[in-house]
């Protein structure tokens, strides 16, 4: 099972809640598709196997990077791609909706994981489903996302 989580913005309460659901469910790992803020945040996931991207409104690159460093997480950067359960991701905050768009359209990616927009997105174009997990911020309900990839099961757990 996989967490994804996105467009947090320094909500601190919501943050704290949706760790320790993502802990409750017992998530292999999570996906922070952007949108963290500062490095501090960082600290609330140290618990968690976690991925992130940046967002648009993460303006410290170098302390996000030099933190998920310190707290042993995978790199972050703008886009990554991985495999997980035989299935190929690919993550990008969706800042650039011609990036975004050229990698749905690529048909590579069984799952593309995007914020940005703070609303759920749940889309399958070919044979990629696209997820938007929602935010845990400005937009209410605040939500965040559980996939099985192996069944190809979603669900969004309100925050």
């Amino acid at each position: 099972m996989i967490g994804i989580i996105s467009d947090t913005h320094e909500n601190e309460e919501a943050i704290k809640k949706a760790v320790a659901l993502f802990k409750e469910k017992n998530v292999d790992f999570v996906v922070h598709c952007g949108d963290i803020v500062s490095p501090p945040m960082l600290e609330y996931f140290k618990e968690l196997k976690m991925k992130f991207v940046y967002g648009n409104n993460d303006g410290e690159r170098a302390g996000l990077k030099e933190m998920c460093k310190k707290l042993d997480f995978d790199e972050i950067k703008d886009e990554i791609e991985f495999t997980h359960d035989g299935k190929k991701f690919y993550v990008y905050h969706g800042t650039k909706s011609k990036i975004l768009n050229n990698a749905i359209q690529s048909n590579k990616y069984d799952y593309v994981l995007t914020g940005h927009t703070h609303t759920k997105r749940d889309d399958k174009i070919g044979k990629t489903r696209i997820i938007n997990p929602g935010a845990l911020f400005r937009v209410y309900p605040y939500t965040v996302a559980m996939l099985d990839a192996q069944d190809d099961k979603l669900e969004f757990y309100p925050i």
